[in-house]
């Protein structure tokens, strides 16, 4: 685990809540010089804890209105199979190999219910080593940034 510092932490804070934030604004923000907050994001980007910048794209206004997860079951000996099957699906957005109930959960976007129904039935039920199946549809969902400051007892 790589030591970061309070300044640090805050940094990342400010960067994950908005990445295209500018130098100086960001260093009049948190009242630190920005020739001291430049040299930090370039810190911790060179020791990986930036891994990179990027966009949040609103996919309603694309329309993309219906998120799903499904979880799967699988003959775990496809596994690599079958991960490489559902990425070549169009709307599959990510998949995780988790514990619980399911092997893997897949995220999926698309523009209607009938679109998640054919992505479930006409692909992902057809792959090889798929067992089974159970989808979520997501209704409504709030996310909270990640306050990347030490906590009291973390030392």
């Amino acid at each position: 685990m790589v030591k970061v510092d309070n300044l640090d932490l805050q940094i990342l804070s400010e960067l994950s809540n908005d990445a295209s934030i500018s130098v100086p604004r960001l260093s009049k923000k948190i009242n630190v010089n920005a020739s001291v907050v430049y040299s930090r994001i370039k810190r911790l980007v060179k020791r990986k804890l930036i891994e990179r910048f990027t966009i949040v794209v609103n996919d309603a206004e694309l329309g993309y209105n219906v998120k799903a997860l499904t979880g799967i079951n699988m003959d775990t000996k496809k596994r690599d199979h079958i991960i490489e099957e559902l990425f070549m699906i169009n709307g599959v957005r990510e998949i995780a190999e988790v514990t619980g109930r399911f092997d893997i959960l897949v995220t999926m976007y698309a523009k209607s219910l009938d679109q998640i129904h054919k992505i479930i039935s006409e692909h992902i039920g057809r792959i090889e080593g798929v067992q089974s199946s159970e989808s979520f549809i997501e209704m409504k969902t709030r996310v909270k940034a990640m306050p990347y400051m030490q906590s009291k007892d973390s030392g």
